[in-house]
Order: C-alpha cells, then structure tokens, then sequence
C-alpha cells in the first residue's frame, strides 16, 4: 500500500510538470488561435500560403534527398565490415547531436561568400567575387539538413537492413532477378517500416526547422517556425503567430496520428539474423573501390564543415594562426548586440545545462519508474510523457511568453523550458533498462528484510545506473545547444543570454572580429556536444534504448 501512495505520488511530480509548463501554454495558444482578430484574413492571405508552402516543399525534397544520400550508407553498413567501421558511424551520427546553430555556422564557415572554399579560391585564381554563391539560398539550406539528418537514415534503416536474412535476396537472385530487381521486389518492401520512421522523422525535424532556416536562409525564405519568431517579435502580432502556431501543430500530430495507424496496418512477420550472421568483408576490388568511394564522399561532406569551423576559429584577418578570437570571448565591447561578454553567455549555458540535468533527471525517473510498474494505465501515461517531443520549441517558447509574462525577465523560465526539451530523452533512455528488470530481484529483497528505499538503492539504482548516466549527458547536451524557445525568452538586454543566442546574433553581425566570436563559441560548442555523445555511445547499454 506504501509504495504504491509512493508510486501515485511520483507520478504527479511528471504529470503536474506537463500541465503546468505544457498543456497550459498550449491551450491559451489554441484559444488565442481561435479568437485571434487575424482569423478571418489568415487564410485569405496569400503571403501565409506561401510561407506554408515553402515549409512543405523544402521539408519534402530535403527528405528526399536525404533519404537517396543515406540509402547507399545504410546498405555498407548493413552488409560489410570495414576497418573504422565504429569511427564512421559516430562520425555519421555526429551531426545530429550538434545544435542548430552550430550546424548553420559550420555551413557558413565553409561556404558563405567570406567562408573557408570561396576565400582559398579567390586568392589561389585573383578572383573579385565568390566563385560560389550558396549564402542565403534554398541550395545551402537542403545541403544543411542532409547533414544534419543523415544519421537517422543510417541508424534506422540500416540497423534494420542489417538484421534481414541475406537469403531472401539470394533466393530471388537463384530466380533469375537482376540486382535492381531484387532490391525493388525484395528488399524495399522488407525496408518500408524503418523507410517510414525515417521519411516521418526527417520530414518533421525539417518541417519545424528553424536555426538553419533563420542564419543560412535569411529574411526572403520563411517557414512557419521562423514567421511565428517574425511575427511576434518584429511584427508585434502575437494573434498571427498564435495562429501559425496551431497550424503547425495540426499537422504534426495529424503526420504522427497518420503514421501510427498505418504503421500498425502494414506490420508483418519478418524473418531476423543476428548482424553478425550477415555481415561479410569486400572480395572484389570493385566491392572494395564502391565501398570506399562512398565513404570517403561520405567524409568530405560531413567533415568538411565541422573541419572548416574549427580551422577558422584560429585563423585571423590576415591569414595568420591566432588565439584572438578566444582571448576576445572575455571582452564586452561598446555596441556589442549581445550587451554582455560572450565567456559570460557560456558561464550561463554550462548553468542551465547542470540545473536542467538535475531536474529533468528527477522528473524523468519519476515517470519512468511508473511507466515500468505493470499498470493499465501505462499504455496511456507513456505518449503523454513523450508529447513535448512532437511539438517544436518554437512554439514552446511563444507558449511560455503569453503564460507567463510574469517570468519574462527570470532565468527560471529559460531553466522550465530547457528541462521540458529534455525529459523525454531521460524516460526515453531509463525506461527500457528498468523494464528489463526482474522482480524476483525485488522480491528477494524484500523477503530478507529490506525496505522500499533500500530495494531502490540496492536493486534498481545500480542496474539503471548506467542509463541514468545516458539520460543526464542527453539532458546535458540538449540544454546546451536548445535555440528555439530560448530564442523566445531571452530579451535581447539580458544578462542570462546562452551560447546558441549569442553565435546567431554575432553571425547577423558585419565584422570579422564578430564573426570569429561566433565561430569561437561554435567551436566550443561542437567540442562539448561531441564529448557528450561520445560518452553517451560508451555509457549506454549497447543499443538498449530509443535515441
């Protein structure tokens, strides 16, 4: 009877967080939304129509392009093994983990009319203007999110395709089916569910894309995620962004509601090998010269960028190797757009990332240790727990603005959002490992005497250990590189400013000592997101987990 007040008590902690700090903010949304003065112009307007059409269509063709990138990395991963195979694939999953504005800054870095490709040209052919013109064209934004979405294709689909049994394809091929023949008769169709999650997955994150958008776009390309920013913070119209706001959220969920139901439609019993049963070294030297070929292409695009951010860090006006933009992150100079020193924007950050670890720990366990208790209730209580996933931070952050005025001016505002970004990452990792848990263990505990708090600590604590480290680096990392509500929050006087805030102003601004600022802080940030997701690849239980 104790531990299950105990456990309804836990459970409220989550739950009452949600209502709070979710719910809440969405609802006076949906009902400023609903009574907002621009509603019966909103749809008639056809600059909103396109603003939603450029959302769809680029979010489309970038996950396509993504998903033809990916396809050829997903098949060697699944099929051969290669010497530096670990390395490549943390390589490839790298980006995905990096902030926004880091990847934006990188792409800059490389191939903005001042970046690292069209400098070295100029000076190598005399050239008076950039040979390459990508800076603030749709070109520059697809190129960003192939980077930034590559991982998932190699992750899902070829973690899929790794497991399929090889013989399908060799019974087929014995048939008489050419080797196109076998993969669109055989293979695609037995890949549909992880191409799926995939296609879904990708097509949201660059649906509600929003740091690549706002720095390598510029002003001429707006999706909804960046008018909603524009339209409450330059246009004073939050009835207009209240109403983006719900038009995005529609067709989120709506995409996620559609996915599930199909995808419980279309399952079907497949035939699984172990990875190890399937995979095989290249013979050929035409196996052997495809394999690399892929992978060294696969190198340049995604470690050119990162590469050319770092190298450019220490790279001054002249040419010249230098520390003078990491000595400067001291400095506070007159007219600074940030009214602050940037080594005080990354005090702040390294702040909210340890207060977020702790308390998105804390609500995470709470709710993870419900959902791993035998319940009817559990079915129901684990998508909730995962909602702030489906709902972009943007909309989070003009949620928080109009709900609580009051804190507008308080870092504890930044703190409740960066902690609701990253709860669902803790369950995501705790839960899986508590769910493998064996009550006789328990049991047994208790049997000789020991109390619901010593079972905790004896039993539960140190197996889930490990996943609890994971949970914490997530929240970690996710707090460091948050943008998109923080944007919101953040008045541009404020002394609680974050890294990410302070690299996209200094990026708005002219001057080579601003920008090697920004590329400075970038680099710093890489740094600390690629130590977390290293550690994270160490501490986690093997591919126990769902992130």
């Amino acid at each position: 009877m104790l531990r299950d007040k105990r456990g309804f008590l836990a459970l409220l902690l989550p739950l009452g967080f949600l209502a709070v700090f979710f719910f809440y903010p969405l609802g006076l949304i949906l009902g400023r939304s609903l009574t907002a003065a621009a509603l019966p112009t909103f749809f008639s307007t056809p600059y909103y129509g396109r603003v939603l059409w450029f959302t769809i269509w680029q979010a489309a063709l970038s996950t396509l392009l993504t998903l033809l990138a990916g396809l050829p990395l997903a098949y060697l991963f699944a099929r051969y093994q290669f010497p530096g195979k670990t390395i490549f694939r943390a390589l490839i999953t790298l980006p995905f983990v990096l902030p926004t504005v880091v990847v934006a800054a990188a792409f800059r870095t490389l191939l903005g009319s001042q970046g690292v490709i069209n400098q070295t040209a100029r000076s190598l052919f005399n050239l008076d203007t950039p040979p390459i013109q990508l800076e603030q064209t749709v070109g520059l934004i697809l190129l960003a999110h192939v980077f930034y979405n590559l991982a998932v294709v190699v992750r899902l689909v070829g973690g899929f395709w790794a497991n399929l049994n090889p013989r399908l394809e060799e019974a087929a091929a014995t048939l008489g089916a050419s080797r196109w023949g076998v993969f669109w008769h055989v293979t695609l169709p037995l890949l549909r569910p992880p191409l799926l999650s995939a296609s879904l997955l990708i097509f949201i994150f660059t649906f509600t894309s929003y740091g690549v958008i706002l720095i390598l776009g510029g002003p001429q390309f707006s999706t909804i995620e960046t008018e909603i920013y524009r339209q409450y913070v330059t246009f004073l119209r939050p009835d207009a962004a209240a109403l983006l706001s719900l038009v995005q959220m529609i067709i989120t969920f709506s995409l996620m509601t559609l996915y599930t139901r199909w995808q419980r439609k279309t399952v079907v019993m497949l035939d699984l090998r172990p990875q190890q049963t399937t995979l095989r070294h290249p013979r050929t030297w035409a196996e052997k010269g495809a394999l690399y070929g892929v992978l060294l292409v696969a190198l340049l695009f995604l470690g050119s960028p990162l590469l050319a951010l770092v190298l450019r860090s220490f790279i001054g006006e002249e040419g010249q190797v230098t520390l003078a933009f990491y000595r400067a992150l001291h400095e506070s100079r007159r007219g600074s757009i940030t009214f602050i020193p940037p080594l005080l924007a990354i005090r702040n950050s390294v702040g909210y990332a340890l207060l977020t670890v702790m308390t998105a720990t804390g609500l995470g366990v709470a709710a993870a240790s419900w959902l791993a208790r035998p319940s009817r209730w559990g079915k129901w209580l684990d998508p909730v727990f995962m909602l702030p996933l489906g709902v972009s931070a943007v909309t989070l952050g003009f949620g928080y603005v109009i709900a609580f005025r009051g804190l507008r001016t308080s870092p504890l505002l930044v703190l409740i959002a960066h902690t609701l970004v990253a709860f669902p990452f803790v369950v995501r990792s705790v839960l899986p490992v508590w769910l493998g848990i064996r009550e006789r263990l328990r049991d047994a505990a208790a049997t000789l005497g020991a109390s619901p708090w010593q079972v905790w600590r004896e039993i539960d604590l140190p197996i889930i250990g490990r996943a609890l480290l994971v949970g914490a680096l997530f929240a970690f990392t996710v707090s460091m590189g948050e943008f998109g509500a923080t944007s919101f929050i953040i008045r541009p006087d404020s002394s609680f400013l974050t890294i990410p805030i302070a690299i996209e102003r200094y990026l708005r601004q002219p001057g080579a000592l601003n920008i090697g600022q920004a590329v400075a802080m970038s680099t710093l940030l890489l740094l600390v997101c690629a130590a977390g997701f290293i550690a994270i690849e160490r501490f986690r239980y093997a591919d126990i987990g769902e992130f």
